[in-house]
């Protein structure tokens, strides 16, 4: 695992088409901002883990939803 350590404002890039931005730091917690590809699902490791990969992603690519005001997106 690579660790990095940045402030709010930053960000760091992954593969030059995804990038993490911090948002905003508030005592524990952090607001992190992501842009990647459509074709790149994203989402937090708590909805994955309750609901289950595959119902995450079926529901993000259902013509109604196409990924847009997905609950379970970030």
């Amino acid at each position: 695992m690579l660790v990095l350590t940045r402030k709010a404002d930053q960000e760091i890039v992954i593969a030059d088409n995804i990038r993490v931005k911090v948002l905003e730091v508030r005592g524990r917690q952090v607001r992190l901002g992501i842009v990647a590809p459509k074709e790149i699902s994203v989402h937090r490791a708590e909805v994955q883990a309750a609901v289950g990969w595959e119902l995450v992603t079926s529901f993000c690519e259902t013509p109604e939803q196409d990924g847009q005001d997905c609950p379970y997106c970030i």
